[in-house]
Parts: C-alpha cells; sequence; structure tokens
C-alpha cells in the first residue's frame, strides 16, 4: 500500500532515494521496481533486517529492476549519516508524528536532499487523527507512539522553514480512516472483534485487487476523509 504517489515524487530509474522510517519497507520496495537505488533507514533492528530479506528475495525473483540496488542502515533520523546533498529522491512516510524534534529531523532531510531533488513527506492528516486520539488514548499513548498531529499549515511552515518549498498535495486512504475509528472505538488491540476482522478483509482485498467497486469512491472520499496528508517539497532556488 503506497502513501507516496512516484509519478508526483518524480522518481527515474537510476537515481538514489532515502527511504526515511522505511518501516516494514513498502516504499523502499517500489523504489527497487522503479530501479533507483534505495536507502532504507529506520531505527528498529528488526524492521531492517525483514526489509533486507525482502529486498533479497526480491532481486531474486526478477522483481526489481536493472540497476536497481538497495542497502539497508540503521540510524537516527536527527543525525543521518550521510553527507550533504546525497539523494535525489527523499521519502518520509508517517514518520515525524512519531519524532520529539521534528525540526531537526526536517533539516537533515533537506540537508541530504540534492538541489534539484524532491521529497515526499506523509503524516496523518487532522481530522481523522483527531478522531482516532479523541475514541481512545491507547491508540497514540505506546511507547514510539504519535506525539502530535500537524495541521495542514503546520507542517507546510515547518518544511519552509527547512528552505523547501511545497510544491503539491494531496490525501490518500480514506478507506482506513473508517478501519481505525472503528478500532479505536473497540481497542486497537482488538484485531478479534468481528467487524475489525471483517473490515480488515476488505482493505487486504482492496490493497491486493484494486478493484474499481473500492478504488473508485476511496479516490472520491481521499479529500474528504483521506487518512494521510502527502506533502511535495524541493529546494527553494
Amino acid at each position: 500500500m503506497l502513501t507516496v504517489d512516484f509519478d508526483r515524487l518524480g522518481l527515474r530509474p537510476g537515481e538514489h532515494v532515502l527511504d526515511l522510517g522505511c518501516g516494514a519497507g513498502r516504499h523502499a520496495f517500489e523504489c527497487l521496481r522503479r530501479g533507483a537505488a534505495v536507502v532504507a533507514l529506520d531505527a528498529d533492528f528488526v524492521e531492517l533486517k525483514g526489509v533486507s530479506g525482502l529486498m533479497a528475495a526480491m532481486a531474486e525473483a526478477g522483481e526489481a529492476a536493472s540497476g536497481a540496488s538497495s542497502l539497508e542502515v540503521q540510524g537516527d533520523a536527527c543525525r543521518l549519516p550521510f553527507p550533504d546533498a546525497s539523494f535525489d529522491r527523499v521519502i518520509a512516510a508517517e514518520v515525524l508524528e512519531h519524532l520529539p524534534d521534528d525540526h531537526t529531523a526536517i533539516a537533515e532531510l533537506a540537508r541530504v536532499l540534492k538541489p534539484t531533488g524532491r521529497m515526499a513527506v506523509t503524516v496523518p492528516r487532522y481530522g481523522p487523527e483527531i478522531v482516532n486520539w479523541a475514541l481512545s488514548d491507547d491508540y497514540h499513548n505506546v511507547p514510539g507512539g504519535h506525539i502530535r498531529i500537524y495541521r495542514r499549515r503546520q507542517l507546510m511552515a515547518r518544511l519552509e522553514s527547512a528552505g523547501l518549498r511545497v510544491v503539491g498535495t494531496h490525501h490518500a486512504h480514506a478507506l482506513h480512516s473508517p478501519y481505525w475509528w472503528l478500532k479505536c472505538l473497540v481497542g486497537p488491540s482488538n484485531d478479534m472483534n468481528p467487524a475489525v476482522r471483517a473490515y480488515h478483509q476488505l482493505l487486504v482485498w482492496d490493497i491486493v485487487r484494486r478493484p474499481a467497486l473500492t478504488r473508485v469512491p476511496e479516490q472520491l472520499l481521499n479529500p474528504l476523509i483521506g487518512k494521510s496528508f502527502v506533502v511535495y517539497a524541493e529546494h527553494i532556488r
């Protein structure tokens, strides 16, 4: 399930990409499929080990484009172990809401982005996210959980303060907002609830099959209740 629109990101084969806070690797895998040299960085060693295994499996299965490469790095978003202007594209998907010092992390992202590069940053959207917080303390009050809810203007201002200009925005994953409202209502860890299980099966079907029955409604609902807010930014020139 991709949150970033790779056409808007403008990724081309052979470019160097940083996937900050790669998690399970969903965006890093897409970079590999598109022929990029991707660095998947995360603070979680276990997550990185899983990403590394899947990257290797993709290469063996011929799912990685010719010339693509991958590197998994354990690191701190506020102290990136890369020289200035190292990457053509930078992705930070659903990361900043977890970081106490998001100002420094954004400054680091801007530092490692090439002057002609482009960055994609995604965070939970204010409206759907505030409903989650209102329904359940357990949703966010966990180790490593969400520590802030961004307003649209707030995130854009922080990117601009790091010397970036916003060149596009959109919302994504409208079908996931009601799912998380339901989970928060019954308890975020209550995955055996019948309604939660049924909705989860619907989401899996949507992700795997991408039928018009769900794709079209989600596109229509994204501007209203899309769970993620996505921003594309470049250096001010």
